[in-house]
């Protein structure tokens, strides 16, 4: 059983998920999560489906909380999020979607997210080191310390298994908030963040450490 309950990155059928909001929340309440985030793509979204997400999300009646996120893209200089789209959610994930060929590319398109003002935690930190390599512990450092000046969290990513250990144990290190995200696109899935708890165990996490402690 997880000690910190909580999945806050989950998708619907509002984006590319495969079930409804009403079946993540079932799914999360047999698990017996305390807090799902559910955290469907931007780009998915008009102003109208926004509204209606929003208002389907705050209706549900649970025992856990609930919460409506979005998960938006990282773009150069920062991300897809407009202040009219922030201020209607509870929170927002930011990731890096785009092809990118160098670490060092990764490396700024993350920086340009941390001083987004929209945005509160980074998605998946890592998820492209497979392919275009590790940045050096330099960059890493610069980068957890952004989030330390501007108030910004990572997620622990219990799909892609990122980030490691040394950059979660400096996280935790620096006061920088963490965050569990199964990325489910199916309710079967959602809760699956084992991996990200055992992980922010290791590296000397404590519920403090956790950008929604509060509700933990």
């Amino acid at each position: 059983m997880l000690r910190y309950p909580h999945d806050t990155h989950t998708h619907t059928t509002y984006s590319d998920g495969r079930g409804n909001i009403l079946e993540n929340v079932e799914t999360a309440e047999k698990k017996n999560l305390k807090l799902l985030g559910i955290s469907d793509h931007i780009h998915f979204f008009t102003e109208k489906t926004l509204r209606r997400y929003v208002r389907e999300v705050k209706n549900i009646v649970s025992d856990i909380v609930v919460l409506a996120g979005i998960e938006a893209n990282v773009i150069p200089g920062g991300s897809d999020l407009t202040d009219e789209i922030r201020k209607r959610l509870d929170y927002t994930i930011a990731s890096v979607h785009t092809f990118v060929s160098t670490s060092n590319e990764y490396v700024e398109l993350v920086k340009g997210a941390l001083l987004d003002e929209n945005v509160d935690i980074i998605g998946h930190f890592g998820a492209n080191f497979n392919h275009v390599g590790n940045p050096t512990w330099d960059e890493i450092e610069e980068l957890i310390g952004l989030a330390e000046e501007m108030g910004k969290a990572f997620e622990i990513s219990g799909w892609y298994r990122t980030p490691p250990i040394e950059f979660i144990k400096e996280c935790i290190r620096r006061g920088v908030r963490l965050t569990f995200g199964s990325d489910a696109h199916m309710p079967a899935r959602v809760g699956d963040v084992s991996w990200s708890e055992r992980v922010f165990l290791k590296a000397g996490g404590k519920k403090e450490d956790l950008f929604f402690s509060q509700f933990l």
